[in-house]
């Protein structure tokens, strides 16, 4: 049942068990389905010490709760998969236990992984309108089977009620680059915690309401607020949080003094920044556009077109703020201004495909100017690269936020808004979520010093806190978590051998060898040797022939019995091949080795 919230009760003291002795469990917990403890746990099968991949999971009286379910960002070293995400095969075998998924916001580390991780569980999702509406065109365009009627539950973005016993969830809206982002008060008997979500303090937004201070001061000043999990993106940001009307300011002041067209590309799903453009268009005689996707055809995602539609439906953007590109392409240079994606350098992005010269029915021309209106999300530094430097190639002016202030309003606080938060927050225990370690840190160090909190917990994916009032906490139980990466239609993980085989062919190469042999072990020919970054594969190749000279020595040299036992012949192979290998290329070099055997 969803309520909107009307009235608000006063703050419950509800006294927990003494503390326990930490204890690491590889098997069930021994609370497991103990109904009487009266502890609330916390865990995260993904979104500490790292950003992207946030799942939480709240525990209590053998219930579990899940908050968000977001995708990561794939690490380059394991290469070739498509997105990356929580291993939930611990969850999975309590998920008769699981009472539903509660969203925080709309964002892909916050929801992307849904589509791969609800059919599964196929337990309610309780979010907004429009997280709600991302999610039921996501689940249409990979056709997953879904009554949008009763598995999505929207309530109220200005503040809710949500009853998912023995789970209490009160929602309230706080500020976000995306629209309708929530902090939760998440209930219990064992007393309540806070749960922030993404946010930060940006008052200046105008498609939006503020930040629900009232309540955050309410929850906060409760003397019986066992913790806060607490975002931690950009605590170690030290300057006072750029506004999107400064944003809005600076993109007019650009746009009034270039020459030509003014591309901006930034995160397509920030509709307060697509206000802004369009407001900043305006202001210096331009009319504002997105670049539509050249295939007119349906695709099995949402993008750019998708979300300036929710945002007009929704009421954020009016129709006639932002056109396509297909209905002012005519006009003058000068009176362009074009909303783009590609802020990241996504293979198959906007920005990206101009810069390769893969867009028929628009070119980048020198007097184009380009804003970056985004930071440069962790792991996407080579590819946002490539954008700048093709840009600079082309004669083509840009400006980042390297280069021009006030041009991007991040969605997560710094320290700024943390003292201010921790002003008005003041939990038992600090759990510093959603950010690499060192900022982890800052943010508990500034819980403790600031918000008072008597307990900083900076603990690993997987580790389970246990939460009484008053009561010091401790970690119950470590849960083995992982990633999964799915690659196409297959899932694997992330230490799948399939991959540690291609992080060690990517660094040491990999040598194919096909034997031809009798059904008694002898050579009856000479061994065929390739490689992949090893050796050219030319007939004349000196390496090569040295190998084949080195195997059919070694070969010769086994026994009548040894050389019957495949097992032994491939090891022979890899010996041999080693020497020549590691004298020509260095004693570190371990090979890949693929033997095959021809019957002969």
């Amino acid at each position: 049942m969803v309520k909107v919230k009307e009235k608000r009760t006063a703050p419950e003291t509800v006294a927990g068990p003494a503390p326990k002795k930490p204890e690491k469990i590889t098997g069930m917990n021994k609370y497991e389905n103990d109904k009487n403890d009266e502890n609330l746990y916390f865990m995260a099968l993904g979104g500490l010490e790292h950003v992207g991949q946030n799942m939480y999971i709240y525990k209590y009286k053998g219930k579990y709760l899940v908050v968000d379910c977001g995708m990561g960002f794939l690490e380059e070293e394991i290469g070739a998969g498509d997105v990356q995400y929580c291993d939930t095969t611990w969850l999975e075998k309590r998920k008769k236990d699981v009472v539903g998924f509660v969203l925080t916001h709309g964002h892909e580390d916050h929801i992307g992984a849904l589509k791969f991780i609800w059919p599964k569980f196929r337990k309610p999702i309780y979010c907004t309108r429009f997280p709600a509406e991302i999610l039921r065109q996501t689940f249409r365009g990979v056709e997953i089977d879904f009554n949008p009627e009763t598995d999505i539950i929207e309530f109220d973005y200005h503040g809710a009620t949500l009853d998912l016993a023995p789970f209490q969830v009160e929602t309230f809206h706080v500020s976000h680059s995306v629209p309708e982002a929530q902090m939760l008060i998440i209930k219990t008997g064992a007393g309540k915690v806070l749960h922030t979500g993404d946010w930060t303090f940006n008052d200046d937004n105008p498609i939006e309401d503020p930040t629900d201070y009232a309540r955050l001061r309410e929850i906060g000043s409760d003397p019986h607020l066992l913790a806060c999990m607490c975002d931690s993106t950009s605590a170690s940001r030290q300057e006072p949080q750029t506004t999107e009307i400064q944003v809005r300011d600076t993109l007019t002041e650009i746009m009034k003094n270039a020459p030509g067209r003014v591309l901006v590309t930034g995160y397509s799903r920030s509709i307060a920044r697509m206000k802004m453009f369009a407001d900043a268009a305006h202001a210096a005689g331009r009319v504002a556009a997105i670049k539509e996707r050249s295939n007119p055809n349906p695709v099995p995602f949402v993008g750019l077109p998708e979300f300036r539609e929710m945002g007009i439906a929704f009421g954020y953007l009016a129709k006639d703020d932002v056109y396509l590109h297909s209905e002012i392409k005519d006009l003058p240079a000068e009176k362009q201004a074009i909303f783009l994606t590609g802020s990241q350098g996504e293979q198959f992005a906007m920005l990206t495909r101009l810069c390769r010269g893969h867009v028929k029915e628009m070119k980048l021309q020198p007097t184009d100017t380009v804003l970056f209106s985004s930071i440069i999300i962790p792991g996407r530094e080579q590819d946002v690269s490539y954008l700048y430097n093709k840009l600079a190639r082309m004669g083509i002016k840009t400006h980042t936020i390297y280069d021009t202030d006030h041009l991007h309003a991040s969605g997560h606080a710094g320290r700024p808004e943390f003292e201010r938060f921790y002003d008005m927050v003041h939990p038992q225990v600090s759990v510093p979520m959603h950010g690499d370690y060192i900022n982890e840190m800052l943010n508990g160090k500034m819980a403790m010093e600031r918000g008072g909190a008597k307990y900083m917990m900076v603990v690993h994916n997987g580790e389970m806190i246990a939460l009484s009032d008053g009561q010091a906490p401790y970690i119950a139980e470590t849960i083995e978590t992982g990633f999964v990466v799915m690659e196409g239609e297959t899932e694997r993980s992330t230490d799948d051998p399939v991959y540690k085989t291609r992080k060690k062919i990517a660094s040491n190469g990999a040598i194919f060898v096909t034997l031809p042999v009798d059904k008694r072990g002898f050579l009856k020919g000479t061994p065929e040797v390739s490689s992949v970054g090893i050796f050219e594969t030319d007939d004349t190749g000196f390496m090569k022939r040295q190998i084949q000279i080195e195997i059919t020595r070694a070969i010769d040299e086994l026994t009548k019995a040894e050389r019957k036992d495949k097992n032994n012949l491939i090891r022979t192979v890899q010996s041999a091949s080693n020497k020549v290998v590691r004298a020509s290329l260095g004693a570190d070099k371990k090979p890949q080795y693929s033997v095959h055997f021809v019957q002969k």
